[in-house]
């Protein structure tokens, strides 16, 4: 602090020392007496060195003051240490100036957001209508061509949600409901909508009764769930996706598919957004949103998440779920 201080007023050292010189060299030029030269000397020091120490004292609260708002600096209510001359005086002004840009800019950047989201939030919900009349036409009449007709509009249904909970991650705290729930109910749901998807690709599932509850909301886990199963059907084009409680990690629950797989160099960034890997280029079809989502939900659940594959032989999700406790109402 002190080197600080005494850099930041080097150019009045200088000015001082210079001034002593000067001083110096007069009182030995023309042989003036030592005593009254020797009191003013003294006299001049210690007016120097009070001046010093206040100023000093000035420069620590100052500083102070600025480190405090560096904690704060988000903040657009604060108070500058009272300036010392004019240029600092145009600093302040022109800090003040940029605080407001910055915090107009933030302003409309968040409007921008909100809008954008209320309308997608609306445009989804709408969509909806339309999707729900074109599978009762498609039910209507049974075909092979309205079967496959009703897989791509379940498809689109998904491609909606998936909008949707994106969306609502960013306030999903609120949209919270964390109640202890059989793990079985939940899968069953999540597979009992892919059921014409197992038949039709003719994946067999090997699932028996987890018998497990967990602490959890289970309109989130649902959507967790059946993203992982999209993808496991998608990448699965014969063989088997296997959905059962890990026997060596307590409290774990495995969705095993005997699919592609994913190859090595892309397995550390798949909870990465937007990140499609090798088989997302091959499919060109990958948005590279649904592992991140289930990341983001499952962190938010306080649920863990973890993948291991290899390429050619299947991928093995493993979603954890950890132990709390509700205090008896």
């Amino acid at each position: 602090m002190l080197f600080s201080y005494l850099k930041s007023r080097k150019n009045a050292i200088l000015i001082i020392l210079v001034s002593s010189g000067i001083f110096t060299a007069v009182f030995f030029l023309y042989d003036l007496s030592p005593e009254p030269v020797g009191y003013a000397s003294i006299l001049t020091l210690f007016f120097i060195l009070i001046i010093a120490v206040f100023d000093y004292i000035r420069f620590v609260r100052q500083h102070r003051i600025l480190k405090q708002l560096q904690q704060s600096v988000a903040s657009t209510d604060f108070l500058l240490p009272k300036p010392k001359n004019l240029v600092e005086e145009d600093y302040q002004q022109l800090i003040r100036i940029l605080d407001r840009a910055r915090s107009s800019a933030i302003n409309e950047m968040e409007r921008n957001y909100y809008d954008m989201v209320d309308y997608y939030t609306i445009w989804a919900h709408q969509i909806k209508i339309p999707i729900s009349a074109m599978r009762l036409v498609l039910q209507s009449s049974r075909s092979e061509e309205n079967d496959e007709l009703q897989q791509q509009l379940f498809r689109i249904e998904h491609y909606v949600e998936m909008v949707l909970q994106y969306l609502r991650t960013e306030s999903m705290n609120a949209d919270l409901l964390l109640k202890r729930v059989q793990l079985d109910d939940i899968v069953k749901n999540a597979v009992k909508q892919y059921a014409k998807a197992f038949i039709r690709k003719k994946i067999k599932l090997n699932y028996s009764s987890v018998n497990h509850e967990v602490l959890t909301d289970e309109k989130w886990l649902t959507f967790v769930l059946k993203q992982i199963l999209s993808n496991a059907l998608k990448y699965t084009n014969s063989g088997e996706i296997s959905i059962y409680m890990d026997p060596c990690l307590p409290d774990t629950l495995v969705i095993e598919d005997t699919g592609t797989g994913i190859e090595p160099e892309d397995l550390p960034r798949i909870f990465e957004r937007g990140f499609t890997g090798y088989n997302g280029r091959l499919d060109q079809k990958s948005t590279g949103i649904g592992l991140y989502l289930c990341k983001r939900i499952l962190d938010r659940l306080s649920h863990s998440i973890n993948v291991s594959s290899e390429a050619g032989k299947g991928t093995r999700v493993m979603i954890g779920f950890k132990k709390a406790e509700i205090a008896d109402e």
